[in-house]
């Protein structure tokens, strides 16, 4: 890299002087672009979405982001996912925007160790699948790699199964 990239070893230099710094790149997930359909799906219009969803643009920090299970998900038990739509309408989830921006290959070691084992679900872009169905989509370790799964709203939901709301201020 030193002999092959024009300008490596000033800019090393400049560095180690003081007259310069490296900086990590800052990762903005935008939601307000087009969000990824799978084939056949469509989006639920904005009404019917939950309304405290986040929104705009945003810089990435996992510290911001709560894995967040309803009362109703805990200690063993199981909600229906129409009730627990309804029980989110008052957190901050996050969309389908995170989910895919943390799937691109180069982000995926932004993704927290510890989400691993469990289907990370965000609420804050609901589907119609092809056959009607509502669902919301989510984001899996699968032994090997990360990938997207989804789930309808009219299965059961377990404490495996939290949604991705933004931490509280």
């Amino acid at each position: 890299m030193m002999c092959e990239r024009k300008g490596f070893l000033s800019q090393t230099r400049d560095v180690l002087l003081g007259r310069a710094e490296i900086k990590p790149r800052e990762h903005i997930i935008d939601c307000d672009t087009p969000v990824f359909i799978p084939d056949g799906w469509e989006v639920l219009p904005e009404a019917e979405q939950l309304p405290n969803r986040v929104k705009g643009k945003f810089a990435w920090n996992p510290k911001e982001v709560t894995l967040h299970l309803a009362n109703g998900q805990k200690d063993g038990k199981w909600i229906e996912g129409n009730k627990l739509r309804r029980e989110l309408t008052k957190q901050p989830v996050y969309t389908a925007h995170l989910l895919d921006y943390l799937l691109i290959p180069e982000n995926q070691h932004l993704i927290p160790e510890e989400w691993k084992g469990k289907w990370i679900f965000f609420w804050g872009t609901i589907y119609r699948d092809r056959d009607g169905n509502l669902c919301v989509r989510c984001l899996s370790w699968r032994g090997d790699r990360w990938s997207w799964g989804y789930r309808w709203l009219d299965n059961d939901w377990d404490g495996g199964y939290p949604a991705a709301v933004r931490a509280s201020a």
